[in-house]
């Protein structure tokens, strides 16, 4: 997606201060001239126009909180119950199951710590323990270790240099004491696509009360969640990867699976996460879902070659490249490189000096650019772990863009690898 970045995107309360002023002039002399080609979309996709239309459409028209019982108020039930419906067939569970949050971080919260607080192990014993896989999202991961915390046994599963769950060491923490499982479907850094449905066999034969939860945030834009997390419990998403607007998702709750809130108030959502809901918020995700689940298979398609075709350049032209996990399963959409010898600080650097929008991992960390967590969890080293680089497309990514893409990554990389 190519997008020119307007002047006054720019202006902020400071501009009447010297220091706004310059502050302001800075940013506009080095990005308002710019075109810019954003390959970063497993960070943040743009709004889909659909999603845009709904929300302004209520913000014009409605306002009603929906917890009343007047005409307004039924509105604004209405329209939250109909984007319910839409979410859930895109989750594949009821429409009793959807719980709208504030994004994909507060959906596995849910998922997990809800999980943990609604179990209600018998006298005397252990409150039980979870598994998570050593690359899930901090969002799971911090919650496991609140759990452990709280007196939960943490067990954390090894995945090998592929990305990929490794079953034998799967087989060693999974058993009868197990409470949750959390593994999620695709990795936010490397687009790997875990087994899912293989590993959920596994899991309900050695552990078969174990809760089974999915972070589905990255399969959402190109995978069909009904399918791909049909053997989880429970599956998170989130709006703003898949052309809906930033703080809403969703965690899609199966019948049976009892999740104790972990926001206290008024009892919305079925009493699984107080708070008035963000109606807009929620017509805007249901509109984007639809308008996910109307892309066509020859989208995927062209998405993947567009992918395939920025892979094979950068190889062709960058010695040493390194592709991560290249044999294994990945998104259409995500495409992840190492590059011996480059720091990838440095790297994007330059990529944004040329007008590409990039990252080198997930978009949750401030300040430094550490070592990413998944590549040293898939048996990478640290140094070779910092020359990572994530290039993610999104359904309207075209070729011009991956060209310009491509040779933006080999001028940078040249450069850095100078003498």
């Amino acid at each position: 997606m190519t997008v020119l970045l307007p002047a006054r995107q720019f202006a902020t309360p400071l501009e009447d201060g010297r220091a706004g002023v310059k502050a302001v002039a800075r940013a506009r002399s080095r990005y308002a001239r710019k075109v810019t080609v954003y390959l970063d979309h497993a960070a943040s996709s743009p709004v889909h126009p659909d999603a845009r239309a709904a929300m302004v459409d209520w913000l014009a028209n409605g306002f009603g909180n929906p917890s009343g019982s007047h005409a307004v108020a039924r509105r604004a039930k209405a329209v939250i119950e109909e984007a319910r419906e839409v979410v859930a067939s895109f989750l594949g569970v009821d429409a009793g199951g959807v719980v709208f949050t504030s994004g994909g971080t507060e959906a596995d919260n849910l998922a997990v710590l809800g999980t943990l607080a609604g179990h209600r192990p018998a006298a005397g014993r252990s409150p039980g323990a979870i598994v998570v896989s050593a690359v899930e999202h901090p969002a799971v991961l911090e919650s496991a270790r609140t759990a452990a915390d709280l007196g939960h046994e943490l067990r954390v599963v090894d995945v090998g240099a592929d990305g990929l769950v490794r079953l034998d060491h799967l087989r060693e923490v999974v058993d009868r004491d197990v409470v949750l499982v959390s593994i999620q479907v695709v990795n936010h850094e490397t687009g790997v696509v875990q087994p899912l449905a293989d590993l959920a066999r596994r899991i309900r034969k050695w552990a078969p009360t174990a809760v089974i939860h999915t972070d589905a945030v990255q399969a959402a834009p190109w995978l069909d969640p009904a399918v791909v997390a049909a053997g989880a419990d429970l599956v998170s998403i989130s709006g703003h990867k898949i052309g809906g607007p930033q703080g809403i998702g969703a965690l899609g709750v199966r019948n049976g699976v009892a999740v104790a809130p972990i926001l206290h108030g008024g009892g919305q959502e079925r009493e699984r996460r107080s708070g008035t809901p963000n109606v807009a918020a929620i017509a805007g995700l249901a509109a984007a879902v639809r308008a996910r689940k109307a892309r066509t298979e020859a989208e995927t398609r062209a998405a993947r070659d567009l992918r395939d075709l920025l892979v094979d350049v950068i190889q062709k032209a960058v010695p040493n490249a390194v592709l991560t996990a290249a044999a294994s399963p990945r998104t259409p959409g995500h495409c992840h490189f190492r590059f011996p010898g480059v720091e990838n600080e440095s790297l994007l650097f330059l990529l944004d000096e040329r007008g590409i929008c990039a990252s080198a991992g997930a978009a949750c960390a401030s300040g430094a650019i550490e070592p990413s967590p998944v590549l040293l969890a898939m048996g990478v080293d640290k140094v070779d772990a910092s020359s990572s680089l994530r290039l993610t497309l999104g359904p309207g990514t075209t070729e011009e863009e991956i060209r310009r893409a491509a040779s933006a990554v080999i001028e940078s990389i040249a450069v850095l690898r100078r003498p």
